[in-house]
């Protein structure tokens, strides 16, 4: 047991804030919204200090809460076609990983953020389900659609 809490914070910050991040910006392709995310969501963490039984519950938890907050965020923006053009950049050092990049800001959230919980974060269709409340057969759908609708953005760019 530790003698300061905070050691623990700073562990789990350490350890999970770039996937908090990472999804959350994932989920709303803005920085300033991305920023705003993570902050609530390890305020939270930090505020209730939930009792986890594991280090997967613990990731579980924190990708759920993101997932809520970014869903949060986008019903409270604006209509899309009033929404300002954000001019948030990534870098990247090869070309073809912008590319991909933009691709993906074009896909609707519900098929970057299963991508993004496959690829960059290494859960299964059934974890995903789990963690999205859908079923694993509803997730295989959306990442088979999301990889055609991906790779017809990406064929039609070159």
């Amino acid at each position: 047991m530790q003698d300061n809490p905070a050691d623990g914070f700073d562990a789990v910050l350490a350890q999970y804030g770039d996937m908090v991040y990472r999804l959350a910006f994932a989920y709303v392709r803005s920085k300033a919204d991305a920023d705003d995310i993570f902050q609530e969501v390890f305020f939270r963490y930090f505020r209730r200090a939930p009792v986890l039984k594991t280090e997967e519950h613990r990731k579980a938890w924190l990708l759920r809460v993101t997932i809520n907050r970014a869903k949060t965020c986008l019903a409270r923006r604006v209509l899309p076609h009033n929404r300002p053009e954000t001019t948030d950049t990534v870098p990247f050092s090869a070309p073809e990983m912008l590319e991909l990049h933009e691709a993906l800001k074009t896909l609707a959230p519900k098929y970057r953020t299963v991508l993004h919980l496959f690829y960059y974060e290494g859960y299964t269709a059934e974890e995903i389900g789990g963690l999205l409340r859908q079923k694993p057969a509803t997730v295989r759908t959306q990442l088979t659609r999301a990889r055609q609708k991906l790779a017809a953005l990406l064929r039609d760019e070159t």
